[in-house]
């Protein structure tokens, strides 16, 4: 009910008591169920054509688009209600064939049909135009389509003429941009006929042009739907697929992407996106139907076009995480339970397939292009991101790294360049922390901050020609952040990446001093100062390991160590971010406190390394040179 959202009206044929044609009343408020059927009459074990009213399995109940008070439902007979089916008003004659040879019992002598629910000659699909208050269109399941323009006084029949006998009439369309123009979708299939039907008008029924080039002769239409936004985009469900025109019916071409073969029973437009109600019981959504509605025919002249990418929701992420792993994943939050697995695909783009959940739409900046022709193998392609200062967050090319990664790192993913469509989906992190390979202490806690509210512009370069675009990122409506506090949690985030990635800047130099001693210790061996070099190593080291001990914990291997290994200063400064993180707030002034006492517990170790640096690395090689060590060190020959 658009009036009170507790109220559901439903059509409930053999599945309740009350006589043919159920209608329920359903209170969420009180959880109780009334019968408000128009005509409370068993008809169990008749033929429909004693019926005095015939209601299909699915027939259409729709209250009014320009008055909340009003519902209407549909038998072979046009009902309105204003006291929410308290009493019903027949406006309508019969709008079917009214074939009394067609309404014998369905089934056969032994399992006939009884519930009343597989009946024939009725009204299977009407709206009320959203533009003219009492326009009635109807279409009927043995072929006929009728309109009203005065409220229900005065039926026309408007059948397109070239709509063959029969057919039953699934969906009608009034153009959300034309109040004169309509859209059909009808079907034969049980008259062995599987050809589409799908018909335009623009004159209020009076003249009806077929629209189906492009689908399949064998690939019946069930649903018609016309964008909201942008004139002349429609999309059509069939047997199989889902269908998209980008010139008013003119040419179809498929919109599958990953939905499943299904029959596709009903499409709705819900803001940015397409909501499809698929035969398997199941609803699907595209979610991003604002890049759809840029897509012209002039967009394929040129080598490519960066779409303009529709305004994406900072979210913060749920609390309590759970770690992906090979195989199956539980993730477990305070808001959400549930079961997935991972994927990595070329371009390394991590997915997610839920196995007992719905599939959210893409978390972050959906950048979509067109690429007329794939760039030659090593051309690149890159997509940068700028701030709202135009300053490069960051950069992602098409291509692989040239040297090999860090095994345990996550791989950075790639915008795809094949030909046609694409699309990159930027997660609205900047850089995160630089990391120490290896390290698992901090693995899950390197990532950088999520952007905050406001402009941004994404450029995509192909060939050395580059196209920006702009694109918004807002907040949650729900929450009540303001701008200074998504500020405050940014530049605090920042301050504490930027000392982490220091932090681990200073621990991998000193591992690259460490592993050059080592070196210069294995070219001593059998060199006549040896001893000098094993002594002035071994002190140099025991300096280093002291400074390293303090900032990393280089026992741990796993989640089974975190209680046997006490944490060492970079985890616990990269534990700050997590509470900062964790929702769209400001800071709480414990998180600057503690980052305050943990920086300062890391400075003395990292000016003691610079000091080490500074003297006691100067002295080892200055002993090196001295000694004149070979630069390459060989043992014996094997004989």
């Amino acid at each position: 009910h658009p009036a009170n959202p507790d109220v559901v009206f439903s059509g409930a044929i053999g599945s309740s008591p009350g006589g043919g044609g159920n209608l329920l009343r359903y209170d969420h408020s009180t959880k109780q169920v009334r019968i408000v059927t128009v005509w409370p009459e068993t008809y169990t074990g008749r033929p429909a054509s004693e019926m005095k009213y015939r209601f299909q399995w699915t027939y259409p109940i729709q209250f009014s688009p320009h008055d909340s008070g009003v519902l209407y439902v549909a038998g072979n007979v046009l009902f309105r209600s204003t006291d929410e089916g308290h009493s019903w008003t027949a406006i309508s004659p019969d709008l079917t064939r009214a074939d009394t040879s067609k309404m014998a019992p369905s089934g056969g002598p032994v399992t006939k049909d009884t519930s009343g629910a597989e009946t024939y000659g009725t009204i299977f699909a009407f709206v009320e135009s959203p533009h003219e208050k009492g326009v009635f269109w109807a279409g009927s399941d043995d072929g006929l389509v009728h309109l009203s323009r005065d409220g229900g006084k005065n039926w026309d029949a408007v059948t397109p003429e070239g709509l063959p006998e029969w057919s039953l009439i699934s969906m009608i369309e009034v153009s959300p941009h034309d109040p004169a123009a309509a859209y059909l979708a009808a079907t034969r299939y049980k008259l062995d006929d599987n050809r589409p039907l799908l018909y335009r008008t623009e004159d209020y029924g009076r003249t009806w042009t077929e629209i189906t080039a492009g689908i399949p002769e064998w690939d019946y239409t069930r649903v018609i739907r016309a964008d909201p936004v942008r004139r002349g985009l429609l999309y059509a469900g069939t047997e199989t697929a889902v269908y998209v025109s980008f010139d008013n019916g003119a040419s179809w071409q498929p919109m599958q992407a990953n939905l499943p073969v299904a029959p596709i029973h009903d499409l709705v437009v819900k803001g940015g996106d397409l909501i499809a109600a698929t035969h398997g019981r199941s609803f699907w959504i595209l979610d991003d139907l604002d890049q759809v509605r840029q897509l012209a025919p002039e967009m394929t002249g040129g080598p490519f076009a960066l779409l303009e990418p529709h305004p994406a929701t900072r979210m913060a992420l749920p609390l309590m995480r759970w770690r992906s792993s090979p195989g199956k994943n539980y993730s477990a939050a305070l808001t959400a339970v549930a079961t997935f697995v991972e994927s990595t695909d070329a371009e390394g783009a991590v997915t997610r397939k839920f196995l007992d959940a719905g599939q959210n739409p893409p978390m972050g900046v959906v950048a979509a292009y067109f690429l007329r022709d794939a760039p030659p193998e090593g051309e690149e392609i890159e997509l940068s991101f700028l701030s709202p200062d135009g300053g490069v967050i960051r950069t992602f090319s098409s291509e692989a790294p040239a040297e090999d990664p860090d095994e345990d790192a996550p791989r950075e993913p790639r915008p795809p360049k094949r030909a046609g469509m694409n699309r990159f989906v930027w997660d609205m992190r900047y850089p995160g922390a630089r990391p120490v390979p290896g390290d698992k202490t901090t693995e899950e806690k390197l990532s950088g901050p999520l952007a905050s509210p406001g402009s941004y512009r994404v450029a995509l370069t192909v060939g050395g020609q580059t196209q920006t675009r702009s694109f918004e990122i807002v907040k949650d409506p729900r929450v009540a952040a303001t701008d200074a506090d998504f500020q405050a949690q940014f530049d605090l985030l920042i301050q504490i990446r930027d000392r982490l990635s220091e932090t681990h800047d200073s621990i991998n130099a000193l591992r690259r001093v460490a592993r050059q001693v080592d070196e210069w210790t294995e070219r001593a061996r059998g060199h006549a100062s040896e001893k000098r070099v094993t002594d002035a190593a071994g002190a140099l080291k025991e300096k280093l390991s002291a400074i390293e001990n303090e900032l990393i914990q280089t026992e741990y291997r796993g989640a089974r160590d975190r209680l046997n290994l006490p944490v060492r200063l970079n985890a616990r400064l990269a534990e700050v971010s997590s509470v900062v993180a964790a929702a769209d707030f400001a800071p709480p002034t414990q998180a600057y406190d503690v980052f305050a006492d943990i920086r300062g517990q890391i400075d003395p170790h990292i000016a003691r390394l610079q000091e080490i640096i500074d003297r006691d690395v100067a002295d080892f090689e200055r002993l090196v040179r001295e000694l004149e060590l070979p630069a390459i060190a060989t043992g014996p020959l094997p004989e």
